[in-house]
């Protein structure tokens, strides 16, 4: 049971960072943006490009190993509706996420060229911003539905 106990340490810090950091993000660049200083913005893109590599990404990653070791381990049906709708949401949430990494991506050498070539920033950086706003939310929906039927893990 000491093997259940630090995966499920290992789990439940996963699922913090993994929601933290998309939260983090998130504040930082809709800040950044807000306030509309190509200095700022171009700091913090590149921030938020590293913070989700280093901490979503390595959590994305863990997540659903703990997560299938603690199912493993605890004896629980893989085809339960908790176990199943986490797995859902956690693949909606993935699918979103990529396009927004593609997204702060995009934003950050945008940002960078602007602000190297003492410009404004391009249309395509506040489509590409819109673009990433959007798909953020279904995301962070998903999670939130994950993180309720992980605490609750209802039978139904």
């Amino acid at each position: 049971m000491e093997l259940f106990f630090y995966l499920k340490i290992l789990h439940v810090m996963g699922a913090a960072v993994l929601f933290g950091t998309g939260l983090g993000s998130a504040l930082y660049m809709f800040r950044a943006n807000y306030l509309g200083d190509i200095k700022i913005i171009a700091a913090v893109t590149g921030q938020v490009v590293i913070a989700d590599w280093i901490f979503t990404g390595t959590a994305g990653i863990l997540q659903p190993i703990t997560g299938f070791l603690l199912i493993y381990l605890k004896g629980y049906p893989v085809l339960s509706f908790w176990v199943l709708g986490s797995l859902a949401g956690y693949v909606i949430a993935g699918l979103f996420w990529l396009p927004v990494v593609y997204f702060q991506i995009r934003l950050r050498d945008l940002a960078r060229q602007a602000l190297q070539d003492g410009t404004p920033l391009p249309s395509l950086y506040h489509k590409l911003y819109f673009y990433w706003f959007v798909f953020g939310w279904p995301a962070f929906i998903a999670l939130v539905f994950v993180f309720y039927l992980m605490a609750n893990q209802p039978v139904f």
